[in-house]
């Protein structure tokens, strides 16, 4: 659980809301928990004022109608919006490597388009405090593609991650749990976990073991939107940081598999066996790339590791089976 602490960033946050009369349009840089534990703070100790909370769950087109329905239902001095990334994700392309994150310069967002026309009716019509709780990435987004609306910033606060918050988020991102569902995922779900896992992986305080992991598990996401060139790229930078990383070899040697690019495979598989050589998983993976080369009695002599490791795999069992029969 995050526990907002009385920083200097907190402090000036509490004490311009508190003193700000009329229209304000604010940006808190924090992570969703954060931002939960500073709205929860905020409506405890700011008393003079009334706080509503604005959660988008899915992306929209159209800020300005929701503001004014919700005023129309229950009169507030504050609105804490959540969540307007969903709407601008789809719009930026993560990048891997050195190249950074792709704009498309090409199209707006629709809601971006929306906040910089009608910026002026949000300042002549609402007499409240819009405060945006935001990640880093939607910060220099709105930066480049809505400079309109966003120069009329009053302030932005940052709330950076102490060791202890970071620690039990980067774990968290990396959960095995996560990683069975990928696949499932939508894309706008996958790019929006790229982008919070880059944002984790580039905290000042990171360390270079979650950093690692962090990498690989971006790897997991592209292999999981089939973009096994990315996914590589993804394991080499987890590689660079941690060469003896035997998940980082595997899943590297599954996507080179999956680009037919066997031979490559077998040395990545073959690396992964080096570090773990109970890993029979690994040796299953490097009897299927030698049966993709046609080198079918060496397959078999690794598919029989694999099952001296792991009786019970079945697809193991059937590659035997199926060699036994030709």
């Amino acid at each position: 659980m995050y526990e907002v602490v009385e920083t200097d960033a907190y402090r000036a946050l509490k004490r311009t809301l508190n003193r700000r009369q009329g229209f304000g349009l604010y940006f808190v840089h924090c992570t969703p928990v954060q931002g939960e534990a500073i709205i929860e703070k905020m409506t405890t100790e700011i008393t003079g004022k009334k706080i509503e909370v604005l959660n988008l769950e899915q992306s929209i087109d159209n800020l300005y109608n929701l503001i004014e329905e919700r005023n129309q239902k229950k009169s507030f001095d504050i609105l804490s919006i959540k969540g307007i990334e969903k709407s601008l994700v789809d719009y930026i392309k993560p990048g891997i490597g050195g190249e950074g994150d792709y704009y498309k310069l090409d199209t707006v967002p629709p809601l971006l388009s929306h906040l910089n026309l009608e910026r002026e009716r949000f300042r002549d019509n609402f007499n409240i405090c819009m405060v945006f709780m935001v990640s880093k990435f939607v910060l220099k987004y709105l930066v480049r593609r809505a400079p309109d609306f966003f120069d009329w910033r009053s302030g932005i606060f940052e709330f950076p991650i102490n060791n202890h918050y970071l620690e039990q988020v980067s774990s968290q991102l990396i959960s095995e749990g996560y990683s069975r569902k990928y696949p499932s995922w939508t894309n706008q779900e996958r790019r929006h976990r790229i982008l919070e896992i880059k944002e984790v992986i580039d905290e000042i305080y990171q360390n270079n073991y979650n950093q690692a992991n962090l990498w690989r598990e971006i790897g997991l996401i592209y292999a999981a939107s089939q973009e096994y060139e990315k996914a590589i790229a993804s394991y080499d930078k987890a590689l660079d940081i941690n060469l003896d990383d035997d998940a980082a070899w595997y899943n590297r040697g599954i996507a080179l598999g999956n680009l037919g690019r066997y031979e490559e495979a077998l040395i990545s598989f073959k690396k992964a066996l080096d570090i773990n050589p109970n890993d029979d998983a690994a040796w299953y993976n490097i009897g299927i790339a030698l049966g993709n080369l046609g080198r079918d009695e060496e397959a078999i002599i690794f598919f029989k590791k694999a099952l001296d490791i792991n009786p019970d795999h079945k697809q193991t069992l059937k590659k035997i089976h199926d060699y036994d029969s030709l």
